[in-house]
């Protein structure tokens, strides 16, 4: 009897003794404290709000655990992994690569995403073939980055190799100073380099200098794996229910549909056409409950801001709009900049209330986006071919890749409406969200706001008409 007492005191003691697991802790403060950095391609603060491919990662898991995500941005991006290693947060992520080097430092939770690093110059300058190139010439990279460790690596090869690390500057502003031509080089990943291309087209990627990298959350070295599992048990949940997808789609699905001659003309139009109609679309947008940005993308997007454009088909006006949804809409006269802005925006959202509830926003506007060039009948075809081939009709990430299938007989004889350039739609609805990001970029800009690109995401409310 006093064997078994003395074992059940000693298991007393060690379960007394024995600490408390992180998640659990977690769980019961309340709180994730998560390092990150302020990137487009991280967290930022949108027209909606904060965002960004990490903040929506991160906002998902602490749902998940039931808790309140909390962000930390370090002084500089160097000191994201000391941090993680000393335990002043429970995870960091701030689109870290994982290399060798840093899996010294910390844990890295599962991929959830790929890049490769690229060198970038600027159009119209010399673009370097090899990265010996760059000898002689200046090239800025971020202390601390995993491009300073592959450029560390290279020297061993190339001795004469020579570049300035920065920890006062994110990715970004040396992408600025490269576009202003203050550097000659720098490296980015693939992610910020292609978001950034949209405001600097100048700017060209010379190269790539590795293969495929992952990126991953990070994670302090530790016994307790309480909090690492249940991060691996999220990521496996989100990659097969198919939301991983979906998000990454969301920041990252259209950003390399225009190239340099668009971009750049887009610009120069946004200077010398959009302030004869910039108090229009404003007008129309606050009738209809919309961003005034959208609507003059969408706008961009149909005529170029030309109020007398007319396509063979017979649509007319700077919104484009066909004779019949003019009627529709006590639209008399499509060459008028006002009543076609005004019907426009009156027409998408008509689209967008046909759709059902339960598509989420900002689904439901691109969907809307999709049926106002392709028609609301073909959009709803695209959905019910997307659910019968086993994806989310709700979803664009799914949708926009059955769109396309509507210029062949196989599936549009088994739809309602038959035959639609769905591929066209889905090239809509990106350069609209591209022309969108290059705006609400501009009026930063107009409105002296710092010169770093800031990716917008389109939440739209919907209205009553």
């Amino acid at each position: 009897m006093r064997y078994i007492l003395f074992i059940l005191t000693t298991f007393m003691l060690l379960a007394c003794s024995r600490p408390t697991p992180i998640l659990e802790q977690i769980r019961q403060n309340g709180e994730l404290l998560v390092i990150t950095r302020n990137s487009p391609t991280t967290y930022y603060e949108g027209a909606e709000g904060l965002t960004g491919l990490e903040y929506d990662l991160v906002q998902l898991f602490a749902k998940e655990l039931g808790v309140t995500a909390r962000f930390i941005i370090p002084e500089s991006f160097t000191d994201i992994l000391p941090a993680i290693s000393h335990r002043e947060a429970h995870l960091a992520a701030a689109g870290l690569t994982v290399t060798k080097a840093r899996e010294s430092l910390v844990r890295f939770g599962p991929a959830y995403q790929e890049i490769t690093q690229q060198l970038i110059y600027r159009a119209g300058t010399y673009r370097p073939r090899k990265i010996t190139d760059t000898i002689g010439s200046t090239l800025e990279i971020i202390a601390g980055s995993s491009h300073e460790e592959e450029l560390i690596k290279l020297k061993q090869q190339y001795p004469d190799l020579e570049w300035e690390a920065r920890d006062d500057v994110e990715s970004e502003e040396l992408l600025y100073l490269l576009k202003e031509q203050v550097i000659d080089y720098t490296i980015a990943d693939s992610n910020e380099a292609a978001l950034n291309q949209r405001y600097y087209p100048e700017l060209k990627a010379a190269m790539d200098l590795t293969d495929p990298q992952p990126l991953a959350w990070a994670f302090p070295h530790s016994e307790d794996s309480s909090l690492y599992n249940a991060a691996l048990r999220f990521f496996k949940k989100i990659k097969k229910d198919g939301t991983l997808k979906h998000i990454i789609e969301r920041h990252y699905g259209y950003i390399e549909k225009l190239n340099f001659v668009d971009k750049r003309t887009f610009k120069r139009h946004a200077i010398s056409r959009l302030p004869n109609y910039k108090a229009l679309f404003k007008k129309a947008a606050l009738k209809n409950n919309f961003d005034w940005k959208l609507l003059a993308a969408i706008g961009y997007q149909e005529s170029h801001w030309n109020p007398k454009a007319k396509s063979p088909t017979g649509v007319r006006g700077i919104m484009m709009l066909t004779l019949v949804t003019a009627k529709q809409l006590g639209i008399k006269s499509r060459l008028d900049p006002a009543q076609s802005i005004l019907g426009g925006a009156r027409y998408i959202r008509i689209i967008e209330k046909k759709i059902p509830d339960r598509v989420e926003k900002p689904d439901r506007l691109w969907m809307a986006l999709a049926g106002y060039n392709i028609g609301f009948g073909h959009l709803e075809d695209a959905r019910v071919l997307t659910q019968k081939n086993g994806g989310n009709p709700d979803k664009w990430a799914d949708v926009k890749q059955t769109l396309p299938l509507l210029i062949k007989k196989k599936w549009y004889k088994k739809t309602r409406h038959g035959y639609a350039r769905g591929r066209e739609a889905v090239s809509y609805v990106d350069s609209i969200r591209s022309y969108y990001d290059i705006l609400a970029w501009l009026e930063n800009q107009n409105n002296k706001q710092p010169e770093v690109a800031e990716p917008a995401l389109l939440n739209i409310t919907p209205a009553v008409l």
